[in-house]
């Protein structure tokens, strides 16, 4: 079975993006722009008035005013969230037609890319889709994901990057006892740790596990 959508990260950093439309769904996708090092601007008549809470706290930029073309070509990435399928299509022209990165709304032949249904730990991210083509299915193992990645998941991320660049300072020539150091740190019963351990309980453990290949 051949798929559409290939599943990438792709880095929004100095790829500034535009979302045509003000209403609920054209929110839904500004709030998962909203953690990224992006700039979003918000090309609207009217505006949900999240929308104008977000502009207001700088952070993004609301124009209430028709969409102009060829203006998505200024774009990297282009969300449009409207009802007016003529619209939609023409902002589609302008993006692809320029190599931008383009979603229509609900209209996956229309689309360059999807967004999966996300579960996020701090770095981590776990996301799934379906090609987009039974989305509902998404959002239920949403709820299962959630369950996979309990909160404290959060905590863990934290302290892996951390240990991962500690790892990498100590033994920088010596791949076996990074890889000796990492298993350990796997190994580990976090969820018992970060419930019943202090920080500085939890220090030591990690300062033994950085130590442990010498």
């Amino acid at each position: 079975m051949r798929h559409k959508f290939m599943p990438i990260s792709v880095s929004l950093k100095n790829r500034p993006c535009l979302v045509v439309g003000g209403g609920l769904v054209a929110l839904r996708k500004v709030e998962s722009l909203l953690d990224y090092d992006t700039a979003i601007t918000v090309v609207a008549l009217e505006a949900h008035e999240k929308l104008e809470y977000h502009a207001k706290r700088g952070r993004l930029t609301l124009e209430t005013r028709e969409y102009r073309s060829p203006e998505a070509a200024r774009y990297g990435l282009v969300i449009s969230a409207t009802d007016d399928a003529a619209l939609n299509a023409r902002v589609h022209e302008d993006a692809s037609g320029a190599g931008a990165l383009v979603n229509v709304v609900d209209d996956p032949p229309h689309c360059d890319f999807i967004f999966p249904a996300v579960v996020r730990r701090d770095c981590l991210t776990a996301a799934i889709s379906t090609d987009g083509k039974a989305p509902f299915i998404s959002g239920h193992l949403r709820l299962v994901l959630e369950n996979i990645f309990p909160k404290h998941w959060g905590r863990l991320m934290k302290l892996a990057a951390s240990f991962r660049n500690r790892v990498r300072g100590q033994w920088a020539e010596d791949p076996a006892k990074r890889d000796a150091c990492y298993a350990e740190f796997l190994e580990a019963d976090w969820k018992s740790m970060l419930k019943e351990s202090s920080d500085e309980e939890i220090e030591e453990e990690l300062t033994r596990m950085l130590k442990m290949p010498e």
